[in-house]
């Protein structure tokens, strides 16, 4: 079990990135979902003993590693947004040079033995001598989990990892992370609903550094089901409705999602009290829909005119 508590990071200027985050992960797959500058990065880093918190403490299966770091980094796989991949090394020998850094010592056999291993594991093994400069997006996400699950670890946190990728590479990738989640905690963060909605039984939401739901996607859709409505509109008369929901509407409808579908645009709305607009039809809920609905909702506790909140760069 990974806990976290009142967990804040306060940045120079003063920004404030977390605002007493509060979770407990479970092993398994487990979702934090939420909007660019939401804090995931920030909280990712607190978790991975590369950033100091300003307060609060996190405990990895009961030991807290905010004070010690070297405890977590001694059990941690970290997939991060960006790689520092060596691009004139072949996949074998920048793999071999991340386990000699993470000073992973193999059971049996050679470190060579282990890094051709794990490039088969991750479906690598025919491009192992490839440079990496040729690899694809999803090919270096692949190399990258194949340096994270060295040494067996306990807790993995993966960072935005299917981004920038292809439908094909995003769904070959979501296979390798549910074999990861089998034994181990892994924490996926993410600002993308489907990576969550595949792959997660439990997911957390996190917004200006608050988490402000913990939930599951069948709870998460139940709470706004039979509260979805929808209109296909022409664009002069989707501007006027948006406009309607700004302003003197504001609170009553919530828009989860407009869409372009086939020249029309197609405008979703959240309807807390059930009673939607003239025009509007109800439709199944989406879990794209709760997680609109909750970023959309007012904020408990925040304080008027504070700074935005700042992901770590």
């Amino acid at each position: 079990m990974l806990s976290i508590r009142q967990l804040v990071k306060v940045y120079p200027g003063p920004v404030t990135a977390l605002r007493g985050v509060d979770l407990d992960v479970p092993a398994g797959m487990f979702g934090l979902l939420g909007p660019n500058g939401a804090g995931k990065t920030t909280l990712m880093r607190v978790l991975a003993g590369l950033l100091e918190p300003t307060a609060g403490t996190v405990t990895l299966d009961g030991q807290e590693i905010t004070s010690n770091p070297r405890h977590v980094w001694q059990r941690l796989g970290y997939l991060p947004q960006e790689f520092g991949f060596y691009p004139h090394l072949s996949g074998r020998q920048m793999l071999l040079h991340l386990l000699r850094l993470k000073g992973v010592q193999p059971p049996s056999g050679s470190l060579a033995d282990l890094a051709d291993e794990l490039l088969h594991h991750v479906n690598l093994g025919t491009a192992a001598d490839k440079r990496v400069k040729g690899y694809s997006g999803g090919m270096k996400q692949r190399l990258g989990v194949a340096a994270a699950v060295a040494g067996d670890p306990r807790l993995i946190i993966v960072d935005e990892p299917t981004a920038g990728l292809d439908p094909e590479e995003r769904h070959r990738f979501y296979r390798l992370l549910a074999q990861l989640a089998t034994d181990r905690i892994v924490l996926l963060s993410t600002h993308i609903v489907e990576d969550v909605a595949v792959l997660c039984p439990r997911f957390a939401v996190i917004r200006k550094g608050q988490v402000v739901a913990n939930t599951t996607p069948t709870e998460a859709r139940a709470r706004v089901s039979e509260r979805i409505f929808e209109a296909q509109l022409d664009a002069e008369r989707a501007q006027a409705q948006l406009e309607a929901f700004g302003q003197s509407l504001a609170g009553q409808y919530q828009v989860t999602q407009h869409l372009l579908v086939e020249g029309r645009h197609r405008l979703r709305i959240y309807c807390p009290e059930g009673e939607p607009p003239e025009g509007f039809e109800a439709v199944p809920a989406t879990l794209e829909d709760a997680y609109f609905a909750t970023l959309r909702a007012p904020l408990p506790g925040a304080a008027d005119g504070s700074a935005d909140d700042q992901e770590a760069a």
